[in-house]
C-alpha cells in the first residue's frame, strides 16, 4: 500500500523544468502586457510613463494577479503547464489551495517587492546626501541577502524539486497538478522504424552521387542484348549508322568509339567530358578515343541499307 502511494506520489509529482518554463512564461507575459500598455502611449510625450512606472507596472502586475493567483491558484504560465499551487502547511492529504492570506502575501512579496526596490532605487539615485547615502548602502545589504537567499534556495529547488523561489518556500505553497498524472507508457516501434528509415535515407543520399548510372545501364544492356556482328567491321558501322547510340537520331557528324556504333560528335564528346570513364550504351564498350567515321563508308550506302 505504501508502495503504491509512493509511486502515485511520484508520477503527480512536478517536473523542475516544468516548474521553470512556468516562471518563464510569466515573466514574457509581464513583457508583452508591458509593450502593450507603452503602445497605448505612443502618441503622447515622451517620458509620460517614466516618472510613475513603477507604480503603473504595480497596477497591471496586481491586475493579472487578481485574475490568476486570486481566482485560480494559479500564474498563467502554471495554467498553460497543467499546474497550479497548493497549500502546502495543510496537514490533509487532499488538495488545499492556497489560503486569502497566503495569496495576499504572495501579491505583497512578488508585486510589493519589486514596486519598493524600483521606487527607492530612484529615488535614492540622484541624492549625494550622507543620511541618504547610508539609507542607500542599508538598501545594497538587504537586496543582496535578498539575492543570496533566492541564489540558496534555487540550490535547494535543485536537489529536492520543491518551492522553486523563495516566495514559495517562505509562504508554503509548491506547484501541483491540476489533474493526476498517469503513467506514460512510450512505445519505441514507431521511433525504431522512423529511425531506420532516416539511416536508409541518408545512405542513399550518401551513394547515389557515386554510382555511375550511365555505365551501369550499358553494363546491363551489355548483358541483356547479345552482340552481333564483329567489332570495328565496316559493315556493322554501316548497318548501326543510321542512328546516334545516344540520342536515337540521324548522327550529325558520325563519331565513334571503337566500337560497332555510331554517334554524333556532341553527344559523345559532350557525354566523354562529363564522365572520363563513358562507356558505350549499346554494347558497353569504354571510350579511349572519339574517331571519326571512317570516309569509306558514304552515307549513300548506309541509305542503301
Amino acid at each position: 500500500m505504501a508502495g503504491g502511494e509512493e509511486k502515485t506520489r511520484s508520477a503527480n509529482r512536478v517536473l523542475r523544468i516544468s516548474q521553470l518554463d512556468a516562471l518563464e512564461l510569466n515573466k514574457a507575459l509581464e513583457q508583452l502586457v508591458w509593450s502593450q500598455f507603452t503602445q497605448c502611449f505612443h502618441g503622447f510625450k515622451p517620458g509620460l510613463l517614466a516618472r510613475f512606472e513603477p507604480e503603473v507596472k504595480a497596477c497591471l502586475w496586481l491586475f493579472l494577479w487578481r485574475f490568476t493567483v486570486y481566482s485560480k491558484n494559479a500564474t498563467v504560465g502554471q495554467s498553460v503547464l497543467n499546474i497550479q499551487y497548493k497549500n502546502d502547511l495543510s496537514s490533509s492529504s487532499r488538495y488545499q489551495p492556497p489560503s486569502k492570506h497566503q495569496k495576499l502575501w504572495y501579491a505583497v512579496c512578488t508585486i510589493g517587492g519589486r514596486w519598493l526596490e524600483e521606487r527607492c532605487y530612484d529615488l535614492l539615485r540622484n541624492r549625494h546626501l550622507a543620511s541618504f547615502g547610508k539609507v542607500k548602502q542599508c538598501m545594497n545589504v538587504v537586496v543582496g541577502l535578498l539575492k543570496l537567499g533566492e541564489l540558496i534556495n534555487f540550490l535547494i529547488f535543485l536537489q529536492k524539486g520543491k518551492f522553486a523561489t523563495l516566495t514559495e518556500r517562505l509562504l508554503g505553497i509548491h506547484s501541483v497538478f491540476c489533474k493526476p498524472q498517469n503513467m506514460r507508457e512510450v512505445g519505441f516501434d514507431y521511433m525504431n522504424r522512423e529511425l531506420l528509415w532516416h539511416g536508409f535515407a541518408e545512405f542513399l543520399i550518401f551513394l547515389l552521387p557515386l554510382i555511375n548510372i550511365q555505365k551501369l545501364k550499358a553494363k546491363l544492356s551489355s548483358w541483356c542484348i547479345p552482340l552481333t556482328g564483329a567489332a570495328g567491321s565496316d559493315s556493322a558501322l554501316a548497318s548501326s549508322g543510321k542512328e546516334c547510340a545516344l540520342c536515337g537520331e540521324w548522327p550529325t557528324m558520325p563519331h565513334t568509339i571503337g566500337c560497332e556504333h555510331v554517334f554524333c560528335y556532341y553527344c559523345v564528346k559532350s557525354s566523354f567530358l562529363f564522365d572520363m570513364y563513358f562507356t558505350c550504351p549499346k554494347c558497353g564498350i569504354e571510350v579511349h578515343s572519339v574517331q571519326p567515321l571512317k570516309s569509306g563508308i558514304e552515307m549513300s550506302e548506309v541509305n542503301a541499307l
